[in-house]
């Protein structure tokens, strides 16, 4: 299948969000609070109505999609992109197309396609700031062999969540890492 098919498959916007049965509230929280710096929006201005479109794969359970989703959609307003979104459990054979480190199935995956559904680039799952910030947090936790492994885990993906909801400065480091790949 062609990328322009996947992306006609794709959910809009709206219909993914109204779907959502987690982290629906945290995503329109994030959609509504962040708002694009006049530098993005300036780094963006000659992306503005040249027929970009995203296909993003995606899935509501994902903190990263929480993050992640909201501010690629005030990016692609901003230059008047069209998104669509896939649900990677039920799109598996274009997931495998882009795992993370060639094994993983990390989502989101953001595909930017031409009008022509020629990818002209890719981005995902994290930002380098918010990768760093997993790292920092995932090297606090016991081995996996201790009992009480899965208990720190489990808190270490709530601190996370709970970060991603407020910190601005990772919104802007994801705006920022989101915009130097669809410039380049």
């Amino acid at each position: 299948m062609s990328l322009n098919q996947w992306f006609e498959k794709g959910l809009t916007a709206d219909q993914y969000m109204t779907g959502m049965k987690v982290n629906q509230n945290e995503m329109s929280q994030i959609l509504e609070q962040f708002s694009l710096s006049d530098g993005e929006k300036e780094i963006l201005a000659s992306l503005k109505d040249k027929g970009l479109k995203a296909i993003v794969l995606s899935e509501d359970w994902c903190g990263d999609a929480l993050l992640n989703n909201p501010i690629l959609l005030k990016i692609a307003e901003e230059i008047g992109m069209e998104v669509r979104f896939l649900l990677r459990d039920q799109n598996l054979e274009l997931m495998d197309q882009y795992l993370t480190n060639g094994t993983s199935r990390a989502i989101p995956i953001f595909i930017f396609i031409n009008e022509n559904g020629e990818e002209q680039a890719v981005w995902g799952p994290r930002a380098k700031e918010l990768q760093d910030l997993v790292d920092q947090e995932r090297s606090q936790l016991p081995s996996q062999d201790k009992p009480d492994f899965k208990e720190q885990q489990l808190a270490m993906y709530k601190r996370l969540l709970a970060t991603y909801q407020v910190d601005e400065n990772l919104w802007h480091a994801v705006a920022k890492s989101i915009c130097d790949t669809i410039i380049k």
